[in-house]
């Protein structure tokens, strides 16, 4: 099974890419996206058309309702489940999407847990009756690991604390004595360069065409069923939305400031792309297709000679 990664900001042209390349090398695809993976998300996250999910076989897009916790540890598994699938069917497997830290979580891996028995669950689900004695306890034992903690995250105030019942040690000793293992090794990332005003052009279009699609019936649907506290709803284009239907903002405003924001997302997904990875091979849209295959189909051939 070959793997490889096509990253690059938001609007670049990652999943059409994705979708040709898995075509040619007879591959699935795993979207790494913090808001395809939700069902119902359709338009704020861009996420690919029927038709376009209907060629090849996707992953990691609606796995979870809006209103269900997600996490790297889940995005890890869907990622495991994703290669047995692709090892029982004699596929390839394309990793594709905007959020890359997830994919540098895939690099890095996590660390393992201690093994957590049934009585230290039950025990700890007793008392998280009482966060904000978990949470001072917890800061207490280990005010370095709980800084980045608020004392109403109920599922990493549990984490810590199941870390904490089962191994005796606070969870940065434990992180410290157990460091992460990489989850894949030796994967070839593709990055899409692209000019700032091209993709501000491109933007701007794409934003265009989410209000026509019905973005805003959207949110108003979202909000209706899910409220605003959902993690999903802080995303852009939901909260410009949320404000539009507020009165906060005109339609006019709402499209500008979803433009500005995903052209500042844009720029950040950038420079985390070009500093954080380092097999990588950068090149514009149209000339990355005719590399990955000639790379991919290039390696094949070493391997059929070995």
């Amino acid at each position: 099974m070959k793997q490889l990664a096509i990253i690059g900001p938001t609007a670049s042209g990652k999943s059409d890419l994705a979708i040709k390349i898995a075509q040619k090398i007879d591959a699935y695809i795993l979207s790494i996206d913090s808001l395809s993976i939700y069902k119902e998300i359709d338009i704020v996250s861009a996420k690919p058309s029927k038709e376009e999910l209907s060629l090849i076989k996707h992953f990691g897009i609606d796995e979870l309702y809006p209103n269900e916790y997600f996490s790297v540890e889940i995005l890890i598994q869907i990622y495991q489940d994703v290669v047995k699938r692709c090892q029982q069917n004699d596929k390839n497997l394309v990793i594709v999407g905007g959020t890359s830290f997830y994919l540098k979580s895939l690099l890095d891996g996590l660390s393992q847990l201690p093994e957590i028995s049934k009585e230290i669950k039950n025990s700890v689900e007793q008392k998280l009756k009482n966060l904000q004695e978990c949470y001072d306890l917890l800061n207490h034992i280990d005010p370095e690991y709980m800084k980045n903690i608020a004392q109403t995250d109920r599922y990493r105030i549990e984490k810590a604390l199941l870390i904490y019942e089962a191994s005796k040690l606070s969870p940065s000793e434990w992180f410290r004595q157990n460091p992460p293992k990489p989850i894949i090794e030796n994967l070839e990332i593709f990055n899409i360069d692209v000019d700032r005003e091209v993709l501000r052009e491109r933007i701007n279009k794409r934003t265009s065409k989410m209000a026509e699609m019905g973005l805003i019936d959207e949110v108003a649907y979202l909000e209706q069923k899910y409220t605003r506290e959902p993690n999903a709803m802080s995303a852009i284009g939901i909260v410009e939305v949320l404000d539009y239907l507020d009165g906060k903002v005109t339609k006019e405003e709402m499209i500008q400031l979803i433009t500005i924001h995903t052209a500042q997302l844009a720029k950040r997904q950038q420079t985390f792309n070009r500093t954080q990875f380092e097999n990588i091979t950068s090149a514009k849209l149209e000339d990355l297709e005719d590399i990955i295959l000639h790379k991919v189909l290039s390696k094949q051939r070493d391997d059929d000679r070995g």
